[in-house]
């Protein structure tokens, strides 16, 4: 490695003498330190600065096992912040449910943690460098998007989202972002240790920034462009259910679907906005459609077939008539069905298969609805919207993404915030605009590049009518998904593996 100098060199030798469990403390904070770039705070600095303290100490590994002990301290304060939100759900039934809270963060926190050992395991053993550092972390967060139904929340790219750089993502994808994280965190660790050419590293980086903002297209909507209504009733998770609010929640998105002097073309309702299943739902549908007054109403509710229940969004036209069904195929684990549980049934262990009326039951997958003249739209469920393989398994490429959620399982603090920054990602990688319509907010119209052209704040009920942008051209990234991020995070690999003989100061 780079001999270093000054501050770099002077804070590794300083955590070097401490004590190891002091040491570990330090690096577990900086991992905390780290998330502040995630949303609602933003705050991508921190995250450059924590990353390149970690691209510090990786340096200092010498075998595999200490960059994996790195990795997952590192990484369990990165999601401890970041997945904090994680604790609301076990809050809506506080009495029940409130003791799991500080177990489920923790569990989920070094289980995801993982990732960052085996990432930096997997560089070091190449060879370290900074080619195993993107190379190796890299790639175990493309990893985390599929292993075990796959959870690419929080990933380091997800920071840039709300910044110019944004666009880039048109071309390569969150891994893409990703990358622009991890290799200007190291570009900056070298800059500060005083490594001659870093610091020009550090400003072409930086120059990308502006570029991405001279280089994205325009995506508004043009004049006569077909109009929206996003509906937010704003019903709290612990009162949604409730037999003595049901109603009044229902009313509310009546009296929201009627309103206003001009029709708009079509009015979207947020996940499960209908309490009753679609199998008898007939004369409410009837209700819904005669206060939009023949507007076509997307709903979010559930349905059964046999004992299967299903989280399903329904187009309802005219008469209450219901013109397509998708049911969500891409299921939260443990949140809305038990993994295996089916073939559990089959060897005997009982009361955990989604066939026998235990959880929901995944939809067949990706499908594209014919919206007359709006288009045709890609149908997404809540979690859906956080996989852009879910997005690019369409069977057709639609003219926009149509996202209905329920965000109050979430809180109020970053969770939801988190969720609509993805959103706009999915928008910016496959260049379709986004209707994404939440029970408690935030409720948005997002254009092609991931922009909010409206927006319904957090915590607050009402409507909002908005123009539908148009789709852009297909992007690189929609043609080629992760494929040449793949390809050169493995090269990357490759080249640490290659450099591990004659490793020479530099980049």
């Amino acid at each position: 490695m780079a001999r270093l100098s000054g501050l770099p060199e002077r804070a590794l030798c300083r955590l070097s003498a401490m004590a190891p469990l002091r040491r570990w403390l330090i690096v577990l904070v900086t991992g905390a330190l780290a998330a502040l770039g995630q949303a609602p705070v933003g705050f991508w600095p921190a995250t450059y600065a924590m990353f390149a303290l970690l691209f510090g100490l990786f340096l200092t590994t010498t075998t595999w096992r200490q960059a994996a002990w790195l990795g997952w301290v590192f990484g369990t304060g990165y999601f401890l912040l970041a997945l904090s939100w994680i604790v609301e759900p076990f809050l809506v039934d506080v009495a029940r449910h409130g003791w799991m809270a500080p177990f489920a963060l923790i569990g989920l926190a070094a289980g995801l943690a993982l990732f960052f050992a085996a990432g930096l395991a997997l560089g070091r053993a190449a060879g370290g460098g900074t080619p195993g550092f993107i190379g190796g972390l890299g790639l175990a967060e493309a990893a985390r998007g599929y292993v075990f139904t796959g959870f690419p929340w929080a990933q380091p790219g997800h920071v840039l989202i709300d910044t110019g750089l944004l666009h880039w993502a048109s071309y390569a994808g969150s891994l893409g972002l990703t990358a622009l994280v991890l290799g200007g965190a190291a570009a900056l660790w070298y800059a500060v240790s005083g490594l001659r050419g870093a610091a020009l590293v550090v400003v072409v980086l930086g120059l990308l920034w502006p570029l991405g903002m001279v280089l994205r297209p325009e995506a508004a909507a043009p004049e006569g462009a077909p109009t929206v209504r996003l509906v937010q009733p704003n019903a709290p998770q612990h009162e949604k259910w409730q037999a003595d609010k049901i109603q009044g929640f229902f009313d509310r998105q009546i009296l929201f679907s009627q309103a206003g002097e001009q029709r708009p073309d079509l009015i979207v309702w947020p996940e499960t906005a209908v309490p009753v299943m679609l199998n008898t739902a007939a004369p409410t549908l009837e209700v819904i459609s005669a206060a939009a007054g023949g507007v076509p109403v997307v709903v979010g509710l559930q349905r059964y077939d046999g004992r299967r229940l299903y989280n399903s969004l329904a187009l309802v036209e005219a008469g209450g008539t219901v013109a397509a069904v998708y049911d969500k195929h891409h299921l939260v684990p443990f949140g809305e069905y038990v993994p295996y549980g089916d073939w559990l049934g089959k060897i005997g262990i009982h009361g955990l298969a989604a066939n026998e009326g235990q959880g929901y039951s995944p939809g067949p997958g990706a499908q594209v609805i014919d919206m007359g003249d709006l288009g045709r739209a890609l149908p997404l469920i809540c979690y859906e919207g956080v996989f852009p393989q879910d997005v690019r398994a369409a069977p057709e490429r639609p003219d926009f993404m149509l996202l209905i959620t329920n965000d109050a399982w979430f809180g109020q603090v970053s969770g939801p915030y988190q969720h609509l920054a993805q959103a706009r990602l999915r928008s910016a990688e496959q260049g379709l605009p986004m209707i994404r319509v939440a029970n408690t907010g935030v409720s948005a119209m997002i254009d092609a590049t991931g922009q909010i052209t409206a927006r319904i704040p957090m915590g607050r009920s009402g409507w909002r009518d908005a123009p539908l942008p148009p789709p852009l051209p297909p992007t690189i990234y929609a043609r080629t998904g992760d494929l040449a991020m793949l390809v050169l995070l493995i090269l990357l690999i490759g080249l640490s593996r290659l450099g591990n003989r004659r490793r020479s100061p530099g980049i």
